[in-house]
């Protein structure tokens, strides 16, 4: 009988391994699955070769958090949906299954009324791997560039639990209010991104081509009279940009590359973070929308049977923010040593007193996931406090920055105006 190698994570978290004999990959996975363990991968052990060394051949992954679908290699092809879609599809499939239709049958109504080309394929192959005998979650498991693990993670335990029907209503509430906060973040930035792009353009038309021809009236009805030292500066600044627009261009359109290169460090996402946390006006709101994400995404997965070990990791993983992060792994090791989750949320000093308070209240009361979404719930109310604070804010800073741009320009090219039509009154 052949002899299989695993790897398994059990019910706190902690990874293993082992090797067992069995006639197919697919009665490892069952016989693990029973023993209470969550296979991660399972492989068959051959000898091959002259000298009979151990050979491992891949028969089988079977992934339950990040897998690779395989496929034929299309150039320009989409591979994500829009979230948009993905919470609509999450919703209609938890109301197929609460009316009393099969799995199966579910996923085939939905493939046929499916407009988007890339979830209709995906759930063509969802129905596949459901009716060849794989579970759900390792369907889903199968396509993580559209089903993260969080999806994934939490409809395993609703599997578990026997109650997929709630955990998918739950994840398209969570869904929904996760996009609800990032809409209401992105709205807070356009206004300030408009402004200033306006602001950079009027600025360089100006220089580029008003504030040139300003300087030859001034050299030929002044002459080699100095200038006003706010209209030497403006010129100067303007001769900079005209000698070196290529360079000025390529720095701001290197800036972003630059930017997402230091952000894929660990070092360098850290600082950043860090300085997103703590930037005047928007440095608050940065905040209390991690505290939101963290607290409304521990608490739905742990509230929907995940375990807490795996619920924490998962969690991380989706933070956003490297210091959220951060304190999410302290939270993890002290969860693991049996500790309480408070002092490492408060050693990190990244959560305010009152939510602090209020964890620690809910893991006395053994209300901690019930604690966890009101937080969310409170946070998400002080978002849009705060963007509408904010947009209020931003408005007239915005106007008098455009206003302070434009207006030391035009007064640098206006008084050596005055300064020649004295002069010509004074010769008449």
């Amino acid at each position: 009988m052949p002899r299989y190698n695993y790897v398994a994570l059990d019910a706190r978290g902690q990874e293993s391994t082992g090797l067992v004999e069995a006639a197919s990959t697919n009665e490892v996975i069952g016989q693990l699955r029973q023993a209470g363990y969550f296979p991660t991968s399972v492989y068959e052990e051959t000898k091959s070769g002259r000298d009979g060394k151990v050979a491992r051949r891949t028969a089988k992954m079977a992934r339950a958090t990040r897998p690779r679908a395989k496929g034929s290699i299309v150039l320009f092809q989409r591979k994500k949906i829009k979230p948009k879609i993905l919470m609509i599809f999450t919703r209609q499939l938890a109301t197929l299954i609460d009316s009393g239709l099969p799995l199966l049958r579910s996923l085939n109504v939905l493939a046929k009324q499916e407009r988007d080309g890339v979830l209709r394929n995906t759930i063509n192959k969802l129905a596949d791997g459901v009716q060849g005998g794989n579970t759900f979650s390792d369907a889903l498991a199968l396509h993580p560039r559209i089903f993260n693990d969080l999806y994934v993670n939490m409809v395993k335990a609703g599997e578990i639990g026997g109650v997929l029907e709630l955990v998918l209503n739950r994840l398209a509430e969570f869904q929904e209010k996760a996009a609800k906060i990032k809409n209401k973040v992105k709205s807070a930035m356009v206004y300030p991104v408009i402004v200033m792009t306006m602001a950079v353009a009027i600025m360089g038309f100006l220089l580029v081509f008003i504030v040139p021809k300003f300087e030859a009236i001034f050299h030929d009805m002044l002459g080699d009279r100095p200038l006003p030292v706010i209209t030497t500066f403006v010129i100067n600044v303007s001769k900079m940009v005209q000698n070196h627009w290529l360079i000025i261009i390529g720095g701001i359109v290197a800036a972003p590359a630059a930017y997402r290169f230091v952000a894929r460090t660990r070092g360098g996402k850290s600082v950043i973070d860090r300085f997103m946390l703590q930037l005047p006006l928007f440095g608050d709101l940065n905040r209390k929308t991690a505290i939101s994400r963290f607290t409304r995404t521990l608490g739905t997965l742990v509230t929907s049977g995940v375990p807490i070990l795996q619920a924490l990791n998962i969690t991380r993983e989706t933070a956003g923010n490297a210091v959220i992060a951060n304190a999410i792994s302290q939270v993890h090791d002290s969860v693991k040593e049996g500790e309480s989750i408070v002092q490492p949320l408060e050693a990190s000093r990244a959560f305010p007193p009152m939510v602090i308070s209020m964890i620690d209240v809910g893991e006395e009361t053994g209300q901690l996931p019930e604690m966890l979404l009101k937080i969310a719930n409170v946070y998400d109310d002080e978002v849009d406090n705060s963007v509408a604070g904010l947009t209020a804010a931003l408005e007239p800073i915005m106007i008098v920055f455009l206003a302070f741009i434009v207006g030391t320009i035009v007064i640098a090219l206006f008084m050596p105006l005055i300064s020649i039509i004295q002069g010509l009154q004074q010769q008449t």
